[in-house]
């Protein structure tokens, strides 16, 4: 047996599936509705979300399924039951994440945060992706979280479908994350219920879509806001 194995510190977790295949991207950014000008149009690649990891989930020291065990006897011990509330979990380039189910989401964290052996004090913010592929899910919301006390790092997410972008705000457990979480509004369109003032904070109030969805367009429509009419890229005077 080699000290790698021997150590477990670096043993990735395999997996119970190969992955998700939620669609086939072409070109180097996916733009589909207009002249590709990247120079990549010929790049096709599968895009493949990871699949669940089965136990052991390895980490530096086995340390990822001390932080599962403890995080699963903890919502235990409040009476909701881990399958409830975590909907997965992937080990993939040596990070471990830990999906949750929306509605569990607020307890989780607080779970997370104040439970001695966990002590995740420290969010440093929550990013948003967009997968149209991903039926059912396409919004996506990911918290990296990182406890000074035991000096770890770990990743939740949560998902919420197009037709309903709702995730709870994490506001009253990290109040960092406010700002965090009116740019992800702001961007993908998630809305966070319980926020204190969730309101756009980059793009101007009146601001039609949202900018980083893979659905928004690249250019070629006229745009309006504050009652000023910005047209499209190709109907744009030019000066050269």
């Amino acid at each position: 047996m080699s000290d790698e194995q021997q150590s477990g510190n670096n043993v990735p977790s395999p997996r119970d599936d190969t992955g998700e295949v939620i669609g086939v991207r072409k070109g180097m950014f996916g733009a589909n509705n207009g002249g590709d000008t990247s120079g990549y149009g010929g790049l096709v690649r599968t895009v493949t979300l990871p699949g669940a990891s089965v136990r052991p989930y390895g980490g530096p020291g086995g340390v990822f399924d001390e932080i599962a065990d403890e995080l699963e006897g903890a919502l235990e011990e409040q009476g909701l039951a881990p399958e409830s509330a975590i909907v997965k979990t992937v080990v993939d380039r040596a990070e471990i994440t830990f999906h949750i189910a929306r509605e569990h989401l607020v307890q989780v964290a607080r779970t997370l945060r104040d439970d001695p052996a966990l002590r995740f004090e420290l969010c440093t913010g929550v990013s948003g992706v967009h997968f149209p592929g991903d039926q059912g899910r396409e919004l996506h919301a990911v918290y990296h979280l990182r406890s000074l006390t035991h000096g770890r790092l770990i990743r939740l997410e949560v998902s919420a479908p197009d037709a309903d972008p709702h995730v709870p705000s994490l506001v009253a457990v990290y109040p960092t994350n406010d700002w965090h979480e009116r740019e992800t509004y702001d961007f993908f369109g998630l809305i966070f219920d319980g926020h204190p003032a969730l309101t756009r904070i980059m793009m101007p109030d009146d601001w039609q879509g949202f900018p980083q969805r893979k659905d928004y367009p690249l250019g070629g429509i006229p745009l309006e806001y504050k009652g000023a009419q910005i047209p499209a890229p190709d109907q744009r005077r030019s000066y050269s």
